[in-house]
Order: structure tokens, then C-alpha cells, then sequence
């Protein structure tokens, strides 16, 4: 590296005294030189990064002095490197006094959990940090902890992408290294538009901690634009920020205000009561103020209510209690066990499922409670391999206990796992049964049109059978061409439960249909 630099200096002064001796001509040596010069630099600053940077990957340069703690795992740290590039750590190490601070065979230990006054950083998102501070460089978000496991997703907006991003965005502001706020700012931004309303709370808790207003204002406006309730607002949120929520779709919605519904404030402080004694994990309590009013478990959405935000207990506690539908929807179409699917808690799962969930049940974008856990869990979590004694990771129990289901149940199928192979496999079933309802309609008019009554079955769009082929006026069906996979998927699964309720609604009756069925003469069946 010396020899290479003194022919440089050299000509750089051959330069200046031609520049000195001869102004024409330091129009053509000069450029050349100062080109010549800032190739260099850039060079020593690639080099001095990457030399800086083996001191944290390469274990033949462990001149550490000290020993940072980020998720039980020690990551060594040069105090004099880390201290010059952040003011955050240069204050810490200049006081040398720490509650999290503590020394062991001379090398002083750090927790980072104790360090952060708010927020999260995990050990992936602390060593990018790291590396730039160290380099100068931003390494790319490992995979394994910036995407999920969901193989239909894109992962420009999934819950491990965001959470990730949340992570540099408290570790730049923390450590107070301003161009990366910038950079993450940025890139938080992009998300708020296209993620979930769900996820966008954690991108405004990460804007409201590092002040950043104008991160803030943007998810402000996307929550109280959203269907999000603001029972789940003021249980995530801060009170400053859900006042702020509740400001603005006041004035969103102050136009509509005339053609609002009117609210039941009586029902509404007796569901508020009965919200309150689930936080208290009372369930007695709740009991006794379903006795006292007309209010009843689906109406105040007590199930969904527990599942989101009460100990495990107690959703088992209400699930006993046998008051509450386990399949039903709340205003934005989630079913309980939607929502336990975004909580992970393999517990509550298990019991919504023994009390008779039904996994297949799909979210108005077309998303079951498998896929939901799927796009919230990393590739790190689901593939890490339990140690002896220590707890399997909930994401892969939650992911496995769904599958299972799934398959157990023949009607709870994926949409978004395989949306084609699936529509086959409807439609052989669907024809089979198709044609089993058409043959007792041809035979037994009158009893097979009071058991389809019974099950509702003409108010599904048919698939085979008598009028299958034709429209009401005779004509060949039209074909929706707009019709998605899942959408079809969805048409024939209800068209295939109403058919397979015909037989169960009037088990007796189609049974004795369908035995008779069988023992006609192959040539009355020709003949008719």
C-alpha cells in the first residue's frame, strides 16, 4: 500500500509546479490529477470500511473490549469506534455507569434491552446497525427475518418485513444516526398505503416514540380512514394518539352524520361492562351482567373481544360457557379464529377449533386463519429447530395445528396455497353430488324440492345437474370472466355445503330416496 501511494505523490506535486510554471497547461494536468486523487481517496475509504468491518466478522481480529447483549447472544463491540460514530452509545460509555453494565474478566457487558428506552431491537436488526456504524455500509435485510413464510406473498408489505423495518428505524433513532432516520422514514412510508391497518400500528408507535411527525400524520389518517374499531385503537394505541383517531374520523365523517345510525348508548355502556370484567379475567362477573340485560354475547363480541386481548384462561372460561358463536363475524369479517391467528397462541387456537371453528372460513381478501399466521411468521422462527427442554416456537405450532385441520376437514382447504388443484377437486365433488341430488329430483320431485328448501340449496349458483347448463330464459349460463380463483373457490364450496345439508337436513328421507334409487332396473333408468 505504501509503494502504490508514492508514485501518486509524486505526481501530484509534478502537478502543482506545472500549475505554478505554466497556466496552459494546467488546464490538462490538473483535471487528471485531481481525478487521480479522488479515485485514491475513494479507494482508502473502501479499504478503510472494509478493514473496520473484519473486525466484527472475522474472529482472528477479536480485539474487543467490551460486549453487548442483544437476545442472550454477546456481540463484541470496539467502545472507541462505536462511541465516535453514535452519540447515544459516546454518552453511555462516557459515563461509564450503567444499570445494565457489569464486569467479567475484563471485558465489559452491556444488555441492550436495558439500554432502549422504548421500542425493540433484535439481534439481526442490531448487527445491520452494526456494520453500518462500523463500514459506512447498509448490509440488505436477511430474508429470514424481513419475509414470512407465506409462499403466495410478495413480501413488500407482510408482517415480518414491517416489523423488521420498525426495528432499524428504533435503532437509527436511538442511536441517533440521523441519514438512516431518514432513510427508514422513507421506507416506512411506503408501507403505510399498502399494509394491513393492523400492521400500520406499529409503524405509528415507532413514528410517535422518534417524533416523527410527518410518519405520524400519515398513519393517523390511514387508521381512522380504516374499518379498524376503536375498541382494538384505544387498546393498542396511546391515549394521545387515539384521541387524535377518533378526531379525524369525526371529521371525515361529519357530512354523514345525518345518515348515521343512531347509537345505543345504553347497550353500549352494557357491552363496555362486560369488556371491562373480561380485562378482569371475571367471567362470573360477565355471567351475571348477561343475566342482568338483554345484551348477549355475540352482540357485545365478547369472544372476539377475549381472543384479542385476554389471557388464555379466560377465552377457555368463555368458550365454556357454550353462549357464544364460534364462527361468527365481526364488522370487518374476521372470524374468532382470524383473530387468534393473529394473536399465535396455539392454546386458544386448540380450543376454538375443539369447540367447532371452522378453519376454511375466509376473510373478505380471500385469507383463512392459516394463511394469516403464515404472513406473520418468519422464516427464522418457523425453521428453527427446538432444543431439548426448551418450548417448541408458538409460530410453528399455530401453522401446524391449522395445516392439520385443514386436511382433517376435505371442505377446509387453502385457497392460496394451489387455487387451480383445488377448483378440480371441487368440481368432481361438486359434480358427483350434482348429479346424486339431480337423480332424486328426476324420481322424487316433491320430496327432494322440500329437502333442498330446507337447505337453501337453489339459492347457490348450481354447477351440474338439470338446470346447469341454462339460464332461467333457456339460454346457455354466462360465464363471469372477472371471477378470481378464490372467488370460484368460494361459490363452489357454498354451492357444496348446501348440497351435502339437502341430504343431512332430511337424513331419512334421502336416504330411502337413494336406496330405491339403487335397485331400479338398469332399463327403467335408460327408459326414463
Amino acid at each position: 500500500m505504501a509503494n502504490s501511494a508514492e508514485p501518486s505523490s509524486s505526481l501530484s506535486n509534478n502537478t502543482s509546479s506545472s500549475h505554478l510554471s505554466n497556466g496552459s497547461i494546467s488546464h490538462n494536468i490538473c483535471p487528471n490529477g485531481s481525478d487521480h486523487a479522488r479515485n485514491l481517496e475513494v479507494i482508502s475509504l473502501n479499504k478503510l470500511s472494509s478493514n473496520l468491518e473484519q473486525l466484527l466478522i472475522d474472529s482472528d481480529y477479536d480485539y474487543g473490549d467490551a460486549d453487548i447483549i442483544v437476545e442472550g447472544i454477546p456481540v463484541k463491540i470496539h467502545r472507541c469506534i462505536l462511541g465516535s460514530r453514535s452519540k447515544f452509545f459516546h454518552e453511555i460509555f462516557k459515563r461509564g455507569k450503567d444499570k445494565g453494565l457489569s464486569k467479567n474478566e475484563g471485558k465489559l457487558k452491556y444488555c441492550l434491552s436495558d439500554l432502549l428506552p422504548y421500542g425493540k431491537v433484535g439481534y439481526e436488526a442490531f448487527l445491520i446497525f452494526l456494520s453500518y456504524a462500523y463500514s459506512g455500509k447498509l448490509k440488505p435485510s436477511p430474508m429470514e427475518v424481513s419475509t414470512c413464510v407465506d409462499n403466495v406473498c410478495a413480501h413488500d408489505a407482510c408482517g415480518p418485513a414491517i416489523n423488521f423495518a420498525v426495528e432499524l428505524m428504533y435503532a437509527s433513532s436511538i442511536f441517533q444516526i440521523p441519514e438512516l432516520v431518514s432513510l427508514f422514514q422513507r421506507r416506512l412510508l411506503n408501507f403505510v398505503g399498502k399494509a394491513l391497518v393492523e400492521d400500520v400500528i406499529s409503524i405509528l408507535m415507532v413514528a410517535f416514540h422518534c417524533q416523527l411527525n410527518q410518519l405520524v400524520a400519515q398513519c393517523v389518517d390511514r387508521v381512522a380512514r380504516s374499518d379498524l374499531d376503536q375498541i382494538s385503537i384505544e387498546k393498542e394505541l396511546p391515549h394521545e394518539l387515539s384521541e387524535k383517531v377518533k378526531l379525524l374520523r369525526r371529521d371525515l365523517h361529519q357530512d354523514d352524520e345525518n345518515d348515521a345510525p343512531v347509537v345505543d348508548t345504553l347497550s353500549l355502556k352494557r357491552i363496555t361492562r362486560i369488556h371491562k370484567a373480561l380485562d378482569s379475567d371475571d367471567v362470573e362477573l360477565v355471567k351475571l351482567l348477561l343475566n342482568e340485560s338483554d345484551i348477549t354475547l355475540d352482540e357485545a363480541g365478547a369472544l372476539h373481544y377475549a381472543v384479542a386481548h385476554c389471557d388464555p384462561k379466560v377465552v377457555s372460561e368463555v368458550l365454556g360457557l357454550g353462549l357464544a358463536n364460534v364462527n361468527l363475524r365481526n364488522s370487518r369479517g374476521y372470524t374468532v379464529l382470524h383473530i387468534a391467528a393473529m394473536r399465535k397462541e396455539p392454546s386458544i387456537i386448540v380450543s376454538l377449533l375443539t369447540k367447532g371453528a371452522c378453519a376454511s372460513d375466509l376473510t373478505f381478501d380471500g385469507q383463512s386463519a392459516v394463511s394469516i399466521c403464515r404472513r406473520l411468521t418468519r422464516p427464522k422462527d418457523y425453521h428453527t429447530k427446538t432444543e431439548q427442554g426448551k418450548e417448541t416456537n408458538k409460530d410453528r405450532i399455530c401453522i401446524d395445528v391449522l395445516e392439520r385441520e385443514m386436511r382433517r376437514n376435505p371442505l377446509a382447504t387453502d385457497p392460496s396455497v394451489s387455487s387451480h388443484t383445488v377448483a378440480d377437486d371441487l368440481h368432481m365433488k361438486l359434480l358427483y353430488l350434482e348429479n346424486r341430488v339431480a337423480f332424486a329430483r328426476l324420481f322424487f320431485p316433491l320430496e327432494a324440492k322440500l329437502a333442498m328448501d330446507i337447505a337453501r340449496a337453489e339459492t347457490t349458483s348450481e354447477f351440474a345437474g338439470l338446470s346447469a347448463s341454462k339460464g332461467s330464459n333457456g339460454n346457455l349460463r354466462e360465464v363471469d370472466l372477472n371471477e378470481t380463483p378464490i372467488m370460484q373457490n368460494k361459490r363452489l364450496i357454498s354451492r357444496m355445503e348446501a348440497l351435502m345439508k339437502t341430504g343431512n337436513c332430511n337424513l331419512l328421507l334421502f336416504n330411502s330416496i337413494l336406496l330405491w334409487s339403487r335397485r331400479l332396473p338398469m332399463e327403467s333408468r335408460g327408459s326414463r
